[in-house]
């Protein structure tokens, strides 16, 4: 039994809910309550299963899952803390997952203090250097405090000074290349007594030092200062404490402004952090010149769920918006370029329930251009910063006529896929009918307009393509842990199988494989590490898949890895047997929703609460109508066997 099955194994959901002051009372063999995440009081719509330890809220919120997920929601922790909380009130003890060995932790703080002396070795050149201090204080308009609190410094033209002046003071050239501070040639064959198998990695260029959010030295940051020379910026390389996926530059100085301001902004390079922060907007961060990655937004979630990207007219325009709307690019990674990918923005957002907005910087300015002409101006930029679908709603309408059916048509398909995206049924309906009246057509036209990119991920009640009036995510409410387990294990050892199955169940007229599908919220996060790893281009899937999934749940993704070995293959028989599995969860879920629907309708009818009665008979509707969904869906498979 795994650590995460003891726990649930010890704890009752009945109890763990009712203590947090949910009134339950008994509905067939399930439990209904007012849901504790939104007002309501009117029909109960939480519903908590123990027999599977589950819940669910068939209102407004539309979540549910196990106790970490309870725990999660109600307490705004992440599955880490959760974990925490959860096994020492089962009292089972957690085993240890550290990423640092006690000689790792030795090692690692020997290139820390290895890059502290490389601030001070750059800076001593910085300052004896006159052109590229006067270029900091006249172009970058830096004063000397800034260039001090930031740790600014200059590497010098040359490929051999750092190495010489740190071989010189004991350090050996394997702590300067694990450090990153130098390159090792591609081949042993270019080294010679001439040329050293390794050299300086930043030559004439400006250093910035970046910091973890701790305030540990983690890596630099460098910019030329010959506009001919290329990359414009270099980061240091990936090391053993350096990431640049997991670390936001500023973030050691910027973590307290942006507690009290309950508000962070992103910006696209180093210098426009220094700047902003130099003129009193210190609640700012930069990425290392990649795409936005979520652990950098848990970072940030950590202090605030108020997060603003502030990207140029380039990042934010239309073509950037069509970019990031493009499924196979959604990921893409240039040096020195905030991407904007709305598809997954709105993913993390709603899996942070974080609140994201972008703000336009207008007239092609730098931040520090904006706030040397008018330092309030970059506070009314960013106060008018709007939520991701309204920004791209307002971005491709831009130009564009209106009154054109097919300029119509191609707006609603770009869009219509990010409102289904949104995490709240009220958010989806509030921007449907923005963008029904922002076209000038009837919401309803919207419903059976073509969409691109991907899917709505929670599961939709669909009979043969036709959304219901009245949707109702239908889940895998009592589904056993073995159908999910196997599912998983598949798809963690061949993300790519998603791909097949995601488009046969289109083809059946059923939504695409989403985490809510899933009732354990360790398989949850699983699925979403297999999906953000298909829209990613730069690592294989599978590997990506298996290093973004925490550290707390190593010991899962391990037993799915191990107990599905013998997945070799994209074979079709593989794909049939998940679909079926697939099919049994949503079949099972939706037997024992309608099950319970009907009691609850009945309740209803012999109180004579007429309002009620009518609200279940809609539901009761839908369940059967997606029921025969799926009874066709099988058929069909059973048809191929």
């Amino acid at each position: 039994m795994s650590t995460i099955d003891e726990i649930k194994s010890r704890i009752d959901i009945v109890d763990l809910v009712s203590e947090a002051g949910v009134k339950l009372r008994h509905a067939g063999k399930n439990y209904t309550g007012f849901c504790p995440f939104h007002d309501n009081k009117r029909t109960p719509s939480f519903v908590v299963w123990p027999e599977s330890g589950t819940w669910r809220c068939f209102g407004q919120c539309n979540e549910g899952g196990d106790i970490f997920k309870f725990v999660m929601k109600r307490e705004g922790v992440d599955f880490k803390e959760a974990l925490q909380k959860l096994a020492e009130r089962a009292g089972v003890e957690l085993k240890e997952y550290q990423r640092e060995s006690p000689e790792q932790k030795e090692a690692y703080g020997n290139l820390r203090k290895l890059l502290e002396d490389a601030i001070i070795y750059y800076r001593s050149h910085l300052f004896a250097n006159k052109n590229i201090l006067d270029y900091l204080h006249e172009k970058r308009g830096l004063n000397d405090a800034t260039i001090e609190t930031f740790g600014l410094g200059y590497a010098p033209a040359g490929y051999d000074n750092l190495l010489n002046h740190f071989t010189q003071r004991g350090y050996t050239e394997q702590d300067l290349i694990d450090s990153g501070l130098l390159s090792v040639r591609e081949s042993e064959s270019q080294a010679s007594t001439f040329q050293p198998r390794s050299f300086d990695r930043f030559r004439h260029r400006i250093m910035i030092p970046i910091r973890d959010e701790q305030g540990r030295m983690a890596g630099f940051g460098a910019r030329i200062v010959n506009p001919d020379d290329v990359p414009k910026f270099l980061n240091s390389p990936e090391t053993p404490i350096f990431s640049k996926g997991r670390v936001l530059y500023g973030l050691d100085r910027a973590r307290k402004p942006i507690r009290a301001a309950d508000q962070a902004v992103i910006v696209e390079g180093y210098f426009d952090v220094i700047a902003l922060h130099q003129a009193g907007y210190e609640n700012v961060v930069s990425p290392m010149g990649t795409a936005l990655t979520e652990d950098q937004l848990r970072l940030l979630k950590r202090s605030t769920r108020r997060i603003t990207l502030a990207l140029d007219p380039d990042a934010a325009g239309q073509k950037a918006v069509l970019r990031g709307l493009d499924a196979a690019r959604s990921a893409m990674d240039r040096e020195g370029e905030l991407t904007f990918d709305a598809h997954g923005l709105l993913r993390s957002e709603a899996r942070l329930q974080a609140d994201l907005r972008v703000a336009t910087i207008p007239d092609e300015l730098d931040p520090d251009e904006i706030v040397a002409r008018d330092k309030e101006e970059w506070g009314r930029i960013i106060e008018a910063a709007k939520p991701i679908v309204a920004h791209v709603m307002e971005t491709l309408s831009v130009g564009q006529d209106l009154n054109d059916p097919k300029i119509k048509n191609e707006i609603a398909a770009q869009v219509l896929p990010l409102i289904n995206d949104l995490g709240t049924p009220l958010e989806r309906d509030t921007y449907r009918q923005a963008l029904a009246r922002m076209l000038r057509v009837d919401e309803s036209a919207l419903i059976g307009a073509p969409v691109r990119g991907p899917r709505v991920r929670r599961p939709r009640q669909v009979e043969r393509g036709i959304e219901a009036k009245k949707p109702q995510a239908v889940l895998s409410i009592v589904s056993s842990k073995k159908a999910e387990e196997y599912l998983i294990g598949a798809l963690l050892q061949k993300p790519e199988l998603l791909y097949k199955v995601d488009r046969r169940l289109e083809e059946g007229h059923l939504s695409p494989l989403g985490a809510d599908d899933f009732d354990h919220t360790d398989y949850q996060i699983v699925f979403h590490a297999i999906r953000d790893a298909l829209v990613q281009d730069r690592v294989d899937p599978r590997a990506f898949a298996v290093s973004a999934i925490p550290e707390t749940l190593q010991e899962t993704s391990q037993t799915l890895l191990a107990q599905l070995e013998t997945v070799a293959s994209l074979d079709d028989r593989l794909v049939e047997e998940l679909l079926r599995s697939i099919k049994r969860m949503r079949e099972d879920a939706t037997s024992e929703m309608l099950a319970l629907r009907q009691h609850l309708q009945r309740e209803a009818q012999d109180s004579g609460d007429v309002d009620s009665v009518t609200i279940y008979q809609a539901e009761v509707l839908n369940l059967t109508r997606f029921k025969r969904a799926l009874d066709e869906f099988g058929r069909s498979l059973s048809a191929k066997r």
